[in-house]
């Protein structure tokens, strides 16, 4: 075996393999590719995205994962590093209303880039709230000049990275809560759900998470909120496609059962069939707190040790019903936010004492709103997400599924989607179990480890392993955190620890 491991003849290119095809394997993968690494990415299932995958059935298309597209440049710049356009594989498209968020008392709020259209609707609800929504904009604005143009793809190595960042953020307020923040600006209940409930989308409690992530808004105003057309599958097989044009290889139904080291360096990985293939880096796309307990042997684990993953703070789970209707509910938005009738309540039920609520909020997407080919013709695919408790909660899903989903179908016909019950041609459900199971996520979590400060920058796995010498972490579960751009950002990281191809050679056979 250890012949097998040694570095190849001078001259041939240093090996990265990456384990997992969601978006943050997928664009490392392009990354090394660009720094003249031989790529190998390995995929457990049968097909790739990781969570981003697809599921077709009878003329529906279906994304299980992602949906919602902002900051698009990061993906442009990946086809761009390999002297690509994406415009030419890969169609994106932008929304209007980014969101329509129903309230329980059936009132709706067309939330968008449009400050005028915006401050009409608050207008409407507290006119004093007019000028704190300014103000609160301006502060996301703030933000996100340091968080996300600063700082996301930024590793966070050192304490001494965080030191130095510490007191503008506490300038920016980030010890404070999402919630907290718009509060300080916004008077009336209804537009503080507005403004704080996006860290659910990636996570996130807002009266939890820190007041960092109030930086969305900011990042959906600059670049608004896009959707890819076909689905987001589409950005899937066109990154593929490009890594394998330019020399990459993706092998899927590989599973990676150990990442194998050499003293404390990771040298190759074995999959579950015996097989060894040598590396010069990993990069893991899965779930970090899955890498670190079951694919690196805990004798290696100084930092990530099995103590500290079990005291780590995990996301709330998602409960996900998917469906296509054999008619078409043209009223009905891309996206629309259903709120129910409790906020705080709601979310303390499920991040703190992690039972089932009666009620719930939910998340429906319609893509056929925007893009009819991801249905046949005269009909709609949906989803509709709801947050709920990660594994740690006791609820067998098993028994709960359906009636969750009935309760969640009389809700829907009860308020946009009348006659739903007669109009289903397809419909299949995801809990936490299959997040577990299927995606490996750690007790079920729809988006890794909680955002909350003390598990943020320097304090969230790092990409550059602090245990293990030439393992790299991209993904959810890594800085700068979960949401398309996060991730995709988690691999942009790697090019400032990353050696180019070159310079590895010249380490390797000096």
């Amino acid at each position: 075996m250890k012949t097998a491991l040694k570095p190849g003849p001078e001259g041939e290119k240093p090996r990265a393999v990456v384990i997992g095809s969601g978006f943050g394997g997928l664009a490392a993968a392009v990354r090394l590719l660009a720094k003249g690494y031989d790529v190998v990415i390995l995929e457990r299932r049968d097909k790739p995205g990781g969570r981003a995958s697809v599921r077709q059935e009878k003329g529906y298309t279906f994304d299980l994962g992602p949906t919602v597209i902002t900051a698009p440049w990061l993906l442009d710049e990946l086809w761009q590093l390999l002297g690509e356009d994406r415009k030419d594989h890969a169609q994106i498209v932008p929304i209007d209303p980014f969101y329509a968020i129903r309230f329980d008392d059936g009132t709706v709020f067309d939330y968008n880039g449009d400050s005028d259209h915006v401050e009409r609707q608050i207008q409407q609800h507290n006119p004093d709230d007019v000028s704190g929504y300014r103000k609160f904009l301006e502060k996301s604005r703030q933000i996100f000049e340091t968080g996300f143009v600063k700082l996301s793809d930024v590793p966070f190595s050192s304490p001494w990275t965080m030191a130095k960042i510490a007191p503008q953020m506490l300038r920016l307020e980030s010890h404070k809560t999402v919630y907290k923040l718009v509060s300080q600006y916004i008077r009336n209940e209804k537009i503080r759900q507005v403004l704080s409930f996006h860290c659910l989308l990636i996570g996130g409690n807002p009266f939890t998470t820190t007041s960092i992530y109030a930086l969305i808004s900011w990042v959906e105003r600059q670049w608004g909120v896009l959707y890819a057309m076909g689905g987001t599958g589409s950005l899937i097989r066109g990154l593929v496609d490009l890594i394998v044009r330019h020399g990459g290889t993706l092998r899927t139904q590989a599973e990676v059962e150990e990442i194998v080291l050499e003293g404390n360096r990771a040298v190759g990985v074995r999959l579950s069939n015996g097989e060894v293939i040598a590396a010069d880096i990993v990069v893991s796309n899965a779930d970090p707190a899955w890498t670190y307990g079951k694919l690196v042997d805990k004798r290696a684990r100084r930092h990530w040790t099995d103590r500290k993953l079990a005291r780590s703070r995990y996301s709330m789970g998602l409960f996900v019903w998917y469906f296509g209707t054999k008619r078409t509910y043209p009223e009905v938005k891309h996206h629309t936010i259903l709120l129910g009738p409790r906020y705080k309540g709601l979310l303390n039920d499920i991040f703190n004492r992690k039972v089932l609520a009666d009620d719930f909020s939910l998340y429906l997407h319609r893509p056929t709103a925007t893009d009819p080919s991801v249905a046949p013709e005269g009909r709609d695919t949906f989803y509709v997400l709801s947050p709920v408790p990660n594994l740690d909660a006791d609820i067998d899903w098993q028994q709960q599924a359906e009636p969750y989903r009935k309760k969640i179908q009389q809700h829907l016909e009860k308020t946009i989607l009348p006659g739903l019950g007669e109009a289903l041609e397809v419909s299949f459900t995801v809990t936490p179990v299959q997040f577990r199971d299927d995606l490996l996520s750690v007790k079920g979590a729809g988006f890794a480890m909680e955002p909350v400060l003390s598990q943020s920058a320097y304090f969230r796995p790092h990409n550059r392993s602090e245990d293990v010498e030439g393992l790299y972490l991209v993904g959810a579960g890594t800085h700068p955190g979960a949401g398309v751009p996060g991730v995709l950002s988690s691999a942009k990281v790697l090019e400032r620890l990353v050696p180019d191809a070159r310079e590895r050679r010249r380490i390797s056979h000096g």
